[in-house]
């Protein structure tokens, strides 16, 4: 899965508005907690101190939340914010090019900046300079930003570094025991703000902390240390792995609710076949007499057998005696006509085929067969008279088959043959719903409801044919396998396909169905193509 797909699945599932542990989410509202004091005293020492200010904490410890909510916080009619970034552009002549175009300096210099700092206070408005990562400044910036900080009779603006604390012993040599900046360390969270900064999170993206547990929240505060950028991550991979859980039960759910039936007809239908093949052992057994068969493969008195029969019946007795198996061949004479006909349709078989497998479909032709080669006549001279009789008598009946399948199977032939091209029918029916040109029309911002995934198609086309013609569905590419997606609908919106599955039996709503857009649906469409 992608991560694209991953993140549209994670907000589908908690029906999010957007991801509440992202690290810049829309509609910028400060999350209080213990920073709201933090940001207060920011205010305080920018408007009252003459010192450089420095934010100090480590990776994860919400320094860059602060910035944002210190620009967003502050009066845009009083206050001119320019914010610097540090990474890749540590030197002294870059730092200074970005504040220069930030105040739309032409010449990036220390006097020019200061100068314009100037004509700005004249007018009423402050200079806030916010430098992030300023880890990464060389001691050369630090000690511009310093005299930048300290301004002179010109002018003199607020600034502000954001930075872990592996900057705070550099900072202090620069300086050289000047008193000439301030230092604000950032604290972790205790648990109960921890929650509240949850809390926050998950309403601003349209839920509620009842999502988590109280079990979930301490394990949180415990794996992050209370630091608010390693919660963001920590409480996502909680709620994933939340969501995988909740999938992977209701998956199994299904699997046990459905797939043991089909189980259990496809067995029956194996064990009563597997019956029905032993009960016709037993009588191909009782009616031929063992030591009959047993002389056909020992090959004592084949030539006199396939001289005698090269006369009338040849092909049959070729047949026996080559297969070697003489207990399934009446389950290949009873098959025959059953499987026969939809293989000529498909392969185009000729009617002179048809009558093959008609004529060898009864059971008293296939007992008739056997007994006539000349194997037969020793064995019965040597046992009784009574034996020759059905000898003499079989090869009457064996004729009189033979001109009727040449003559008459030509018209059930024709006859059947409509039939199976009818008989398709419902199916082509059913698997209409698999039309991906259909999804294909649907926009893209329009929601459908995902009912469930099968490996099978005939398990998709079952459940549509069975619910009605609103259930579509189509295939995708899942773990290098086909998966056919059963669908509900097209709705506009994702409340309105919410509402929709209210609705729904509730055999289907028993397998967590959920709302997803057609965008996904396209682009997984055309993955498996």
């Amino acid at each position: 899965m992608t991560s694209l797909h991953a993140d549209e699945a994670f907000l589908d599932h908690y029906q999010f508005t957007h991801d509440p542990f992202a690290s810049r989410v829309p509609g910028f509202k400060f999350f209080p907690a213990q920073r709201k004091p933090v940001l207060g005293q920011l205010h305080h020492l920018a408007r009252y101190s003459q010192l450089l200010l420095v934010v100090s904490g480590p990776d994860g410890s919400g320094k860059t939340l602060l910035r944002q909510a210190l620009v967003a916080s502050t009066n845009k009619q009083a206050v001119q914010s320019v914010v610097v970034s540090a990474k890749g552009a540590s030197d002294p002549a870059s730092i200074l090019r970005q504040v220069a175009q930030g105040l739309q300096v032409q010449r990036p210099e220390l006097s020019a900046i200061l100068a314009q700092v100037g004509q700005l206070a004249l007018t009423g408005q402050e200079i806030y300079v916010l430098v992030d990562d300023a880890e990464d400044l060389s001691d050369a910036a630090l000690t511009a930003l310093l005299s930048l900080a300290v301004g002179n009779t010109e002018g003199r603006p607020h600034v502000f570094l954001f930075a872990e604390s592996q900057l705070l012993p550099r900072l202090e040599q620069v300086a050289a025991g000047d008193e000439c900046f301030h230092i604000i360390e950032l604290q972790p969270y205790s648990e109960d703000e921890t929650r509240e900064y949850l809390a926050q999170r998950l309403e601003g993206a349209g839920q509620g902390i009842e999502l988590l547990t109280d079990d979930q929240v301490a394990d949180i505060h415990e794996r992050s240390a209370g630091w608010p950028g390693v919660i963001n991550l920590v409480a996502r991979e909680s709620l994933v792995d939340e969501m995988l859980a909740q999938r992977s039960a209701a998956g199994r759910g299904r699997f046990s609710f459905s797939l043991p039936r089909k189980h259990l007809l496809a067995l029956g239908v194996v064990a009563i076949g597997v019956l029905a093949a032993w009960f016709m052992q037993g009588r191909v057994v009782d009616s031929t007499d063992a030591p009959v068969i047993a002389q056909l493969p020992l090959g004592e008195v084949t030539p006199p057998a396939v001289t005698a029969e090269s006369k009338t019946s040849a092909a049959p007795a070729i047949q026996f005696e080559g297969a070697n198996q003489p207990l399934p061949l009446p389950l290949v004479g009873e098959a025959q006509p059953v499987i026969r006909e939809p293989l000529a349709q498909a392969a185009g078989s000729s009617g002179a085929e048809e009558s093959d497998g008609q004529g060898s479909l009864p059971a008293n032709d296939l007992t008739a067969a056997l007994l006539p080669p000349s194997p037969v006549e020793p064995v019965s001279t040597q046992r009784a008279p009574p034996v020759p009789e059905p000898v003499k008598a079989a090869p009457a009946p064996a004729p009189a088959p033979a001109p009727a399948p040449e003559v008459k199977p030509a018209s059930p032939v024709v006859a059947s043959a409509p039939a199976a091209v009818k008989a398709p029918a419902p199916a082509v029916a059913t698997s209409s719903a698999l039309d991906a040109s259909w999804y294909a029309t649907q926009p893209g911002t329009r929601f459908t409801l995902q009912i469930l995934g099968a490996r099978s198609e005939s398990g998709a086309q079952a459940f549509v044919k069975a619910n009605g013609a609103e259930y579509r569905y189509f295939k995708k590419q899942h773990q290098g396998k086909p998966l056919y997606v059963v669908t509900y609908g097209t709705f506009t919106s994702r409340d309105a396909a919410q509402a929709a599955l209210r609705t729904l039996p509730a055999k289907v709503q028993a397998g967590k169905p959920w709302p997803r857009n057609f965008a996904g649906i396209q682009q997984e469409i055309a993955q498996a193509r």
